[in-house]
């Protein structure tokens, strides 16, 4: 009688250590699929890029500069690792700030402004830029939940036992995080 409870502990341990470690396995698979979301944006804006600068090309007088630095930032993503994370996210807000560039310069010339094309290329890039931001979210929530099973007992245990790394968050560059100043004229506007 002693032995079977002896088995039928060892067998609810088992279960629930089985149980674990597929809940960590999980856990990290939805942060890599939540990584290869945002990995697919990129590569969506990436594509995009070469269309606009084209587009923009077209246009007299339009800065070169401005363009090549654009290109240059595309072609340092595109070569990146995709296991550096923060290198890809830091490049991607230097090419996001780049691409913002382009479409303020872009407001001096009405031609391209009235392009069909120019306008398409626009709303891609930015349904693309939101679509980033969502991933970088969903990415960050997933992380956290990973994260939070690693830290947690028993699961803790387990994933020490089983070499499971937490995820890094992505942070926003401290740029984007400081406050925007505001002055209104005597009048209030």
């Amino acid at each position: 009688m002693i032995g079977w409870i002896i088995v039928g502990i060892v067998v609810v341990l088992v279960l629930l250590w089985v149980g674990i470690y597929n809940g960590l396995v999980q856990a990290r698979m939805r942060t890599q699929e939540s990584w290869s979301q945002i990995d697919v944006q990129l590569k969506r804006r990436n594509d995009l890029i070469p269309n606009l600068v084209e587009t923009v090309k077209g246009s007299a007088k339009f800065e070169q500069g401005t363009l090549e630095k654009v290109v240059s930032l595309r072609n340092a993503l595109t070569q990146t690792p995709t296991d550096d994370h923060q290198k890809t996210m830091a490049l991607s807000d230097q090419l996001t700030n780049s691409l913002k560039s382009v479409f303020a310069v872009a407001e001096s010339y009405p031609d391209l402004k009235a392009s069909n094309q120019y306008n398409k290329l626009m709303e891609e890039l930015t349904n693309t830029e939101n679509k980033i931001a969502y991933s970088r979210q969903l990415f960050n929530t997933t992380t956290a939940t990973y994260n939070t099973k690693l830290q947690s007992f028993p699961t803790n245990f387990v994933a020490k036992i089983h070499s499971f790394k937490p995820s890094e968050f992505l942070e926003t560059p401290a740029e984007e995080r400081e406050m925007v100043s505001v002055s209104f004229d005597e009048r209030g506007l």
